[in-house]
Formats: structure tokens, sequence, C-alpha cells
């Protein structure tokens, strides 16, 4: 996705429970064709959950025959982008070569590192028939010593990632480690994140060994220490606390975080630094066409003036 920073909603609900730190409102933003986007990281009270430093929830939106979604060429460095969907496709192209159909609960890892441009569109078939989307995109800020390395793209089918069952929820591990089970991904830096998907009246253990832990609620409800949240809402926990999850109506959830990073980023449009300087570099890279073209496009989303 492309980013453009915009207004706050105002802080959620307040909580009595100690182990919350904040509650986040994603605000609402419509991108045409009733196509809308809730985003809940960056905000103003919270920067990262671990290195999520960007967490947008697209959809549920119907597109009709001969429509769809279409993200034009566009520059990252400095991230890691995951995509995961729950509903429709996306056709993933990139600088680097990559071309790949995203389906709903398949990992999807763009590592922009120095720099790498990617389209994000409807592929042919689904823009024929018509597809429902509903899905999620976060961005991975990196280490300060690995945001320079050499781009790349990681895709494990919804198959190849490990899902644990226990009574009344089932979670599947997309990046790290979770309720005893590990990834295959690759990375960079300790992060975790799963989908976990429970029936009304199920306690579900939140891990306390990660040091920056939230759940973002997709739908449904959940109650924490008596206080209950509906989605979509995302919920930063203080570290060290044992958290229990109790869904009040059948709920999808993810869990999400990891490793706090050395200090602060700078976000200017879809780039990620340390450094304000990179940043400029980057901007000048692709107004002046130094990133490398994303094969089969022919159009770019411009440098925003």
């Amino acid at each position: 996705m492309s980013w453009q920073p915009s207004i706050d909603p105002e802080f959620g609900d307040p909580t009595s429970c100690d182990a919350l730190e904040h509650v986040i409102v994603p605000r609402t933003r419509d991108l045409g064709d009733g196509f809308a986007v809730r985003r809940a990281l960056p905000h103003g009270r919270r920067q990262m959950v671990g290195p999520f430093i960007f967490f947008d929830h697209f959809g549920p939106v119907q597109f009709m025959s001969g429509k769809g979604m279409d993200v034009r060429p566009h520059p990252h460095i400095g991230l890691a982008t995951v995509t995961y969907l729950f509903d429709g496709a996306i056709m993933h192209r990139d600088s680097e070569g990559n071309v790949r159909e995203i389906q709903p609960g398949a990992m999807n890892l763009m590592t922009a590192g120095r720099g790498i441009a990617h389209s994000e569109r409807t592929p042919d078939l689904q823009r024929q028939n018509g597809q429902k989307m509903l899905g999620l995109q976060s961005w991975i800020a990196l280490p300060v010593e690995s945001e320079e390395i050499a781009p790349s793209f990681q895709h494990y089918a919804a198959d190849a990632l490990p899902t644990v069952s226990d009574t009344g929820f089932s979670a599947r591990v997309i990046a790290g480690k979770a309720f005893g089970a590990t990834s295959p991904v690759a990375m960079v830096s300790p992060w975790f994140y799963v989908e976990v998907t429970a029936q009304a009246g199920t306690v579900v253990p939140l891990d306390p060994d990660h040091e920056e832990r939230a759940i973002y609620i997709v739908d449904g409800e959940v109650e924490i220490a008596r206080e209950r949240h509906e989605g979509p809402r995302l919920l930063i926990f203080r570290p060290g606390d044992a958290i229990s999850v109790r869904t009040v109506k059948p709920t999808r959830m993810m869990f999400l975080g990891g490793d706090a990073l050395e200090g602060p980023r700078h976000v200017w449009w879809n780039f990620v630094s340390s450094s304000k300087e990179r940043i400029e570099q980057a901007k000048q890279d692709w107004k002046t066409g130094r990133f490398a073209a994303v094969p089969q496009e022919h159009e770019f989303i411009p440098l925003p003036e």
C-alpha cells in the first residue's frame, strides 16, 4: 500500500486493566469505489509495537465485475511489508522480478532494505468475475544495521504455515513463535504475527515473553479484565503481564509485536529510516527514476509534492 498521514481519531475508551497501555481506534479513509482502509499505526500516541510501524485493515469490499484494486508502482526503503488476506486475491509485482498472486492465509513478506518498488493489483480473473476482499497490510521497520540490506521477497502458502488448535480457537503462526509453534519465515529481528479465530466464550492466552505486544481485533468482541472491546480496535499491552483474552462473540484477531527497535523512525510517504538524510535521498531517487522499474508495469505513483 501507499501511505500519507492523516488525523488520528480520539483515543479509545478508558480501561481498568493495568496491563492495557493503549486502545487505538483505527482512522478510516475511503480510497475510492467503496474501498475503505482503517489505519491503526502509526498513531499520534504510539509509533510502533515492536517493529510494527504501519498497520492497515482494508475491506471488506465487494468489487463488481470489471473493477478492482490498482495500486500503481511505488517505492519503499527501510522496511518490510506483510500482506495478509482473509478474502480475495492480489497480484504482487516488484522491481526484483517477483510476481506472485497473494491468496488468503498465505504469508507474503517483501523486504525493501535499500530500495524496492512494487505494484498491487487485482488479478485478471478476479477482475473479470468480481471478488470480495478483506485483508491487512503491515510494515515492519528494520533494525539500523539492516536498513540497507538487499531487497527480497518471501512467500509461504497457507498450508506451509503452522497451525495450532485448542478448545474453542485456532491459530495460524504467520511469523515468529506462538502457542509452541514456529513459522518458517526468515526475519532480521525478533517479531511475531498470528491469526487467531475463536468461538464465543473462549479464553485465549497472550504470551508474556514478547517485549511488546498488541492484539488487533478484526471483527468480533473480547473481554479483558472485565472491559469489553469490539473490533476494529488495536489493544496495546505493557510488557511482562500474562493476558487472558475472553471472546464475547465469535472473533477474528491478530496477535502481534516483538522486540522494540533501538529508537524511533522517520516516516515519509512510503519511506522509513532512522536517518532524515536517507529519506531525502530516497525522495530524489524516486523523483529522478533511479529505482529499478517493475516489470510489466508502464505507470507509477509520482512523488507527492
